[in-house]
């Protein structure tokens, strides 16, 4: 037995510490991932770019997590728990210092790609850590509380940055940050243990450079449909080059001793399931996130103050929900939520897909509120599930898996949302005698907006198919 696992047995681990540590890092972590969204609009007219440019303060968070989180199964298994946590968290306070000081598009755009190293190091060892410091009966619950974080956080966002953007400067969103990431840092320096068995397994540098380019260039083809149209040859060349990396890093991870990223994770049918739950969930909460601030603000006119309050009450219930669907799936089991959310979610979206300028505001809360109980059912349920039925040597790869691949989902979901919104709202200014009348801004974004969500819609579907397949997982080896 090693000096790490020797230990581990012999210290006593304070859970309690070790999750709020989690907690409040995690929770500023992915609350930056949808922070920009609603402060958007002002920054186009700010450094003078267009919508397909500026999404990529999203998408390029969302690209770098997804080159990072797959390495990250290695490093959690190289490094000690408090040192990755204190890099991660450090890496995230210089991106968000740099946010709150940039002067220029390229400056903020370089300080997201701080911040999501910081949050594509934190997320997996924020997984590992839970599945080795509790055990599978209470899982639920705690995972309950982490959906505080993966799905509170991106869900609120737009929220607290509208309410920000109503009384301050954009800069502020990563100002209001920056203390409670250092509050999380110093929290952590005090109460974060080691708990994950140092293993030291080879480090392939073919591997680590195919995952790059495969998970990279298809979150790079995708995000660059936007600005280049899906027949581009930069956008092609992309995904088809990520594809083919992909397969060689597969096929290279089945032929090693000591894979990189073990992929025998897939031979555990509720593991799959629960990674393809959370992937097409995932597309919807990071398209909506996007979608809707534009809705509110161009369609309805609305400020960015009372834009983020609309999105308060579902942001607010999916945080409420997350716990309570925790205590329900220990209970339970997962079938009995992931189904019905699914459900819930095609029923809204398809509601979302039918607004207009004449919609009212107390609709549209009704709406992502009711759409946000949908997600909380499947979200946690669905992921907690699937990690369950690993045997404790694969939590590492299951866990980074898991997160890329949600990343990869997130970037896709809104490169996607924004390339179809886009495109219908040319298509609905070409038929008009006069498309350059700003009063034609309104209905032609919210004409966007609806064939945006006819795709979540779609996605939601797939998600429900899936969803009868699920049964409550355990894992022989546990």
């Amino acid at each position: 037995m090693s000096a790490t696992a020797t230990q581990q047995n012999t210290q006593v681990i304070r859970t309690t510490p070790i999750l709020i540590s989690f907690l409040i890092a995690g929770f500023i972590g992915l609350f930056s991932e949808t922070a920009l969204n609603m402060a958007l609009a002002d920054l186009i007219q700010i450094f003078n770019v267009d919508s397909s440019t500026i999404q990529w303060l999203t998408t390029g968070y969302l690209l770098t997590l997804g080159i990072l989180v797959p390495v990250s199964g290695l490093l959690i298994q190289w490094f000690k728990t408090r040192q990755l946590f204190i890099v991660s968290l450090a890496f995230s306070i210089i991106g968000t210092l740099i946010a709150a000081l940039a002067p220029s598009f390229g400056i903020l755009l370089l300080s997201r790609v701080i911040q999501a190293i910081g949050t594509g190091l934190m997320l997996p060892l924020m997984f590992n850590t839970i599945l080795v410091i509790f055990p599978v009966h209470k899982r639920g619950a705690t995972m309950g509380l982490m959906g505080l974080v993966i799905m509170f956080a991106p869900a609120i966002g737009p929220t607290i940055s509208g309410l920000i953007l109503g009384n301050f400067s954009w800069h502020w969103i990563f100002w209001i940050c920056l203390p409670f990431l250092i509050i999380a840092l110093l929290f952590g320096l005090k109460y974060m243990q080691n708990v994950s068995t140092i293993t030291k397994p080879k480090i392939d540098v073919l591997s680590i450079v195919l995952s790059t380019i495969g998970f990279g260039g298809i979150v790079y083809g995708f995000s660059s449909a936007g600005e280049n149209g899906w027949t581009s040859s930069i956008v092609i060349s992309s995904i088809i080059i990520g594809l083919v990396a992909l397969l060689l890093f597969s096929l290279r991870q089945f032929k090693m001793e000591q894979p990189m990223l073990d992929l025998r994770v897939f031979k555990y049918p509720m593991f799959t399931i629960g990674v393809l739950s959370v992937f097409v969930t995932f597309m919807v909460i990071m398209s909506s996130a996007i979608l809707l601030p534009l809705y509110l603000q161009a369609s309805l006119v609305l400020t960015a103050f009372v834009a983020g309050l609309v999105l308060l009450p579902g942001g607010v219930l999916n945080g409420i929900m997350s716990p309570i669907t925790g205590k329900i799936f220990d209970k339970y089991g997962p079938r009995v939520l992931v189904i019905p959310g699914f459900i819930i979610m095609i029923i809204m979206l398809w509601f979302l897909s039918n607004i207009t300028t004449e919609t009212s505001i107390l609709s549209v809360i009704i709406m992502h509120t009711v759409l946000m109980i949908g997600v909380s059912m499947v979200m946690m349920p669905a992921q907690t599930n699937g990690l369950n039925q690993l045997p404790k040597n694969l939590y590492p790869d299951g866990t980074a898996l898991m997160n890329t691949l949600q990343q990869v989902s997130g970037a896709i979901g809104t490169a996607v949302a924004m390339t179809i919104m886009s495109a219908s709202q040319k298509t609905y200014l070409n038929k008009l005698s006069n498309p350059t009348d700003p009063s034609n801004i309104g209905p032609s974004l919210a004409a966007g907006v609806q064939n945006a969500f006819i795709f979540g819609l779609i996605v939601a579907i797939v998600g429900l198919i899936l969803s009868f397949f699920i049964k409550t997982a355990r894992s022989k080896t546990l």
